[in-house]
């Protein structure tokens, strides 16, 4: 299958090595020629624009765009479905709000182009463990790009069967998942984020804590100078808090147990936010996600060994750079 790719920064870029490993033809468009020749280099055919890039596909022609959430996106959304014809289809793999997409689905829909979101989880690992992938969208459509999806997703690889799931959506069990009509892909994508916010917290305020039990502020019996990178990598083994969070927390402590090279000052890309607005429109309480969010506000006036850490995650699974004052 061919597809175009618009945006090659750290995921998009291998999302096109990953669909050209799989054998599909990838035409690809950045304003970085750098980022282009790299993937050029790859396999991937160029283009000079977004016309040039529709020309090259076969139809019904799919693009997906790989941009930043917000202004950049919109934009190019409608430089492209301006040069797109009925029958095309435009995905959307960022993080843009699901309202968002309800509302492309629906102006696009006028003009018979079809319109995907993908909430897409993996970060700079994707290339090589493949991208989780919460799509919505038409059933019809979603099916016609399952050979896309199939090849970007993980597969069953070596992680066991869940008990009980005969009879259920196989995809999900392969990394990827029709969630629902247009917006319900981000939505999930979405509190995938906000629970990743809670999940980090966690684990950045309990190392904060094993940290300071060698403090001058305690009896001398009760001090203890603690391995957090040996503390790190024993729960990786057998532990109930095993998780990727987790070894990424073990492979920043294992080169640097005081991380110096974080300052903790810990971004939040809009998920976040956008979680706590949904449980507030729902009336759901979410004690943990609400505090998590705040916790990275803070950060950004004093730091502490967890924000460092939370940093460091960031960093590990995508290649987050922390931002400059």
């Amino acid at each position: 299958m061919d597809i175009g790719i618009i945006g090659l920064g750290r995921m998009g870029g291998n999302i096109a090595r990953r669909l050209m490993k799989g054998g599909h033809k990838c035409v690809v468009l950045d304003r970085n020629p750098d980022a282009v020749k790299d993937v050029a280099a790859a396999g991937a055919v160029t283009a000079r624009d977004s016309a040039d890039m529709l020309s090259k596909l076969s139809s019904p022609r799919a693009v997906w765009l790989m941009l930043p959430a917000g202004e950049i996106t919109e934009k190019m959304l409608t430089e492209v479905a301006a040069e797109m014809q009925k029958g095309d289809i435009l995905i959307d793999g960022g993080n843009s709000f699901y309202k968002d997409d309800i509302r492309r689905a629906k102006t696009l829909g006028q003009n018979g182009i079809n319109y995907v979101d993908v909430g897409t989880s993996g970060g700079v690992w994707g290339l090589e463990r493949g991208y989780c992938l919460m799509i919505g969208g038409d059933a019809k459509v979603v099916t016609h790009l399952d050979p896309i999806f199939a090849c970007l997703a993980p597969g069953i690889g070596t992680i066991e069967r869940t008990p009980g799931r005969e009879g259920r959506d196989p995809r999900a069990e392969h990394g990827y998942v029709h969630c629902g009509p247009a917006g319900s892909g981000h939505f999930a994508k979405m509190i995938h984020n906000g629970i990743e916010y809670g999940l980090m917290q966690a684990y950045a305020e309990g190392f904060d804590i094993l940290r300071n039990k060698s403090s001058d502020a305690l009896p001398p019996d009760q001090r203890f100078t603690l391995d957090l990178a040996d503390l790190a990598e024993v729960w990786r083994r057998g532990s109930v808090i095993s998780s990727w969070l987790l070894d990424l927390s073990a492979i920043a402590l294992a080169k640097d147990s005081d991380l110096k090279s974080f300052t903790g000052s810990v971004a939040d890309s809009g998920e976040g936010r956008w979680t706590v607005e949904a449980a507030i429109e729902e009336a759901v309480p979410a004690d943990v996600l609400s505090t998590a969010l705040y916790a990275r506000f803070r950060s950004r006036r004093d730091h502490t060994f967890a924000e460092k850490l939370l940093s460091a995650m960031r960093y590990e699974f995508g290649g987050h750079v922390e931002q400059k004052k």
